[in-house]
């Protein structure tokens, strides 16, 4: 597993708009399931989590690989330490890429395994966008985005193992995969940061 060092989180390095766009996100699909216990794979920065801590309600926890991002547990998550269905919902935003694809359908299970309702996942989205946004006075905004593709070989730089969009990983790949563990109810790239494409997962129940 590629770990990032926590020096790679300082805000000049790693914080920027689309950053705290993708955050918002994460936090929207996370309220709209109304979770009473959610699992964080990836402690990173820790925005979302102490946002999430702050939260009446709703039990947080947070598992990592690397021990250095103080999570609450070290883990790996295609083993994780947990019984089945002990979470409401369990998410991983731009974790999974740090894995070899071949780990992508692994990694996804112990999610859905461990999840009650949900899953909640974003990872990179390779593409040059194209982005649309005009206001003007006494009209709506009018606004759209599109990626054009692209599809580059992919090179490990050190962190990505793969991205959507890149050869070899087309998005009905990735879908195919999510859609053994339960309903995919939407999937989209916020106009504010088209690298990050989000998925919610809603679980089969056997």
């Amino acid at each position: 597993m590629a770990q990032v060092s926590n020096n790679h989180y300082h805000f000049k390095r790693y914080a920027n708009v689309g950053r705290f766009a993708s955050y918002y996100y994460q936090l929207r699909e996370i309220f709209a399931t109304n979770p009473t216990s959610l699992l964080e794979i990836g402690a990173g920065d820790g925005v979302v989590g102490d946002y999430l801590r702050r939260q009446r309600g709703i039990t947080y926890t947070s598992v990592d690989y690397a021990p250095d991002t103080k999570p609450d547990v070290v883990a790996d998550v295609r083993a994780l330490p947990f019984a089945a269905a002990s979470f409401d919902v369990t998410c991983a935003f731009e974790v999974l890429e740090h894995l070899p694809f071949d780990d992508f359908e692994k990694s996804l299970s112990e999610l859905a395994r461990v999840a009650r309702t949900h899953v909640l996942i974003s990872v990179p989205h390779f593409g040059p966008p194209v982005k649309f946004c005009l206001k003007m006075p006494f009209i709506p905004e009018i606004t759209f985005a599109f990626k054009i593709p692209f599809p580059r070989t992919h090179v490990f730089n050190g962190q990505h193992y793969w991205e959507i969009g890149k050869k070899g990983y087309p998005l009905s790949r990735v879908l195919t995969v999510m859609r053994k563990y339960g309903t995919v109810t939407k999937h989209f790239v916020p106009l504010e940061n088209q690298y990050h494409h989000f998925f919610v997962i809603e679980k089969k129940t056997i």
